[in-house]
């Protein structure tokens, strides 16, 4: 059953307990990573952990579903092109009280830095395993990156 898990400001992606930060470049512009991080329903298409990603409520929130069962109802708040982060509202993933996810997307030179934060605040063992998890959790991300980089440069007029 889905455990409500407490609303916490766009502010704890800095302040969490346990906080992973991942960066890698990308060739394409913010712009075009905007975009994609944007369409919800094609994250199962490049992000290898995602089963199921629905958009709700005009794009303001939506449902992922991870490979394994873990599935999150999410708050999304944007600031294109710069920011695409979620807030989790509700999980089944048992320890966790709070956490956010947070994609920031910088031009750099004729592409994008994108840096990719996890924000968590749980019970003792949830930290200590979101810790652990976290060198495949990068591995995770930087695949994912690759997958959109790629996505991007083979699309129509690309």
């Amino acid at each position: 059953m889905p455990k409500r898990l407490r609303s916490v400001g766009l502010e704890f992606v800095e302040t969490a307990p346990v906080r992973l930060v991942f960066s890698r470049r990308a060739g394409s512009a913010p712009e075009a990573l905007f975009a994609q991080l944007s369409d919800v329903p094609s994250w199962p298409e490049w992000f290898g952990g995602v089963s199921e990603a629905r958009p709700l409520a005009g794009g303001e929130r939506r449902v992922i579903g991870l490979r394994g069962g873990a599935r999150f109802l999410e708050t999304v708040v944007t600031e294109p092109p710069a920011r695409y982060a979620y807030r989790i509202d509700e999980t089944n993933v048992p320890g966790v009280r709070a956490m956010w996810e947070d994609w920031r997307l910088e031009p750099d030179g004729d592409g994008t830095l994108v840096t990719y934060t996890m924000a968590v605040d749980g019970h003792p063992v949830c930290r200590a395993v979101v810790r652990l998890l976290g060198p495949g959790l990068g591995r995770t991300f930087r695949a994912a990156v690759r997958s959109l980089d790629e996505r991007i440069a083979a699309a129509p007029g690309a």
